[in-house]
């Protein structure tokens, strides 16, 4: 059976789209409308119980979590695409730790400012510019950790592509692409020749292009 992606234009099931291309891994995608309130239909939530997306199907195997989904397939084909996790045990554990970085440092203030820049229609609330300046002031700090981290290497991980750098791609695209907010990458020289070099991969170049975001 061909693996299944639910919500293929969210953000977060971007990640594991991009993943499953560098992974050379067959899929379809299931279109889920948040719009519409389908995340939060009762045979959806057999799938996925707390109504968000990516969510995915392999035959009888269920998986949800964007950053759970792309370690399971980078780890199930090691033997196939793109290596994504690291050739040894110290360049895994580096790759892990930038992950980390990404869901509890970069992720929460990208994710705020995107909500209240961009999609604060869908999600029915008013733009609060309190909270767009604060979220921009943290991203400002982990970029200035990232610029200083990407001075000693082309990657997060080191000097080979991973799931860590993946998994930034689908927030800043909005920040440099929808949000006018490019400054924030391109004023830091090592982390701009980093977003250069990532969004220019053919895979993240075709999830984009099939699966533009609702905005």
């Amino acid at each position: 059976m061909v693996l299944k992606v639910y919500g293929p234009t969210c953000a977060s099931t971007k990640r594991v789209l991009v993943c499953l291309l560098e992974k050379e891994v067959e899929f379809e995608v299931i279109p889920v409308d948040l719009t519409k309130g389908e995340h939060k239909d009762p045979e959806f939530l057999k799938l996925q119980p707390f109504g968000v997306v990516p969510v995915i199907q392999d035959g009888d195997y269920t998986l949800y979590e964007s950053r759970a989904i792309m370690r399971f397939y980078a780890d199930k084909f090691r033997s196939q695409g793109v290596e994504l996790l690291g050739r040894t045990a110290e360049e895994r554990g580096v790759v892990e730790q930038w992950l980390e970085v990404e869901a509890h440092n970069f992720h929460p203030p990208a994710y705020d400012l995107a909500v209240h820049v961009l999609f604060a229609s869908l999600f029915g609330i008013t733009p609060d510019p309190k909270v767009i300046e604060e979220s921009e002031a943290k991203l400002l700090k982990v970029l200035d950790v990232y610029e200083d981290r990407l001075s000693k290497g082309k990657y997060l991980g080191g000097d080979f592509l991973s799931l860590a750098d993946i998994s930034h791609l689908p927030f800043i695209d909005y920040i440099v692409n929808k949000m006018n907010k490019g400054y924030l990458i391109k004023e830091r020289k090592h982390v701009s020749d980093w977003w250069d070099d990532i969004s220019s991969r053919p895979s993240w170049k075709k999830v984009n292009q099939l699966y533009p975001p609702p905005v």
